[in-house]
């Protein structure tokens, strides 16, 4: 993702670069492949798709904090009440309401925890990037067609949001389809101390994550594998590409940030569509 794994090649061939062909094409799917939900192959679409629904989730209450400190005068002089932290401070998987998280979880088919990390981010990115508007579908569509919602190749986010056993890609060596882009970080994301790999649910390069990376679960650390830290760097680094995700340019500058590929448009905007629909928003 960011500076881009691809050069001006032939989709399918790029497509298949990015996890080695772990299934079918890798994890961007072509048009003519068997996509994710197994349907069947499907001509190539031509054109850009409207931008889809940004659909928000509600946001789960966070506990108030009352002045408990009565030799603070400060505190004291204040009217006593709850204060609600800043969603900057928050842990975003706790920033959806839960109710709502396990019903979306339920009807998509999206694990609950990479359900929690996408609306959580979404969340955030709502107070960070206000004019932006990221919905937590957008976020799903690119994790579905990325890594499956981190369960690529039989692997797992466990409740803590790290993804176990690691997604990596293939070697960025500047063989078929894609670019060279030798090792930045020693091999400590990827394993490879020669060449950089796509990391992580939401695939980055290590040298991107290096630029943008967020603490989605404020632990103090960032790591591509964590699903509330990817999902967070992701929905920032979307947001930060300008414009306004239900615009439909904006949201094609977006995405094409992301993977500048029409067909990605294409399979991205279908999937946060469909996670719309499936999926009950209340009303602003």
């Amino acid at each position: 993702m960011s500076r881009d794994r691809r050069e001006a090649a032939p989709r399918p061939t790029l497509r298949r670069a990015a996890l080695g062909g772990a299934l079918c094409c890798g994890a961007l799917l072509l048009a003519s492949c068997t996509s994710l939900e197994g349907t069947p192959e499907r001509e190539p679409r031509t054109g850009r798709p409207s931008a889809p629904a940004q659909a928000m989730p509600p946001s789960r209450d966070a506990p108030g904090a009352e002045a408990s400190d009565a030799t603070d005068l400060d505190a004291a002089s204040e009217p006593a009440g709850p204060v609600a932290p800043s969603r900057a401070e928050t842990p975003i998987a706790d920033l959806p309401d839960l109710a709502w998280a396990e019903q979306a979880a339920e009807s998509t088919g999206i694990p609950l925890r990479a359900v929690r990390a996408y609306a959580g981010a979404a969340l955030a990115v709502e107070e960070s990037h206000p004019q932006c508007g990221l919905g937590w579908n957008a976020l799903a569509g690119i994790g579905r067609i990325e890594s499956r919602h981190g369960t690529l190749g039989g692997s797992e986010v466990g409740e803590d949001g790290v993804v176990s056993p690691r997604i990596i890609g293939v070697p960025l060596d500047g063989g078929e389809g894609v670019m060279a882009i030798p090792d930045t970080d020693g091999g400590e994301l990827d394993g490879d101390d020669e060449w950089d790999r796509a990391v992580g649910p939401m695939q980055f390069i290590p040298e991107t994550w290096a630029a943008t990376a967020r603490d989605g679960d404020r632990d103090g650390r960032t790591d591509p594998h964590q699903i509330d830290d990817a999902a967070l760097t992701a929905a920032a680094y979307l947001c930060e590409r300008g414009g306004m995700a239900a615009d439909d340019d904006g949201w094609a500058g977006m995405v094409f940030g992301y993977n500048r590929s029409s067909d990605y448009l294409w399979d991205v905007t279908e999937a946060a569509e469909d996670y719309a629909a499936r999926t009950e928003t209340p009303a602003p």
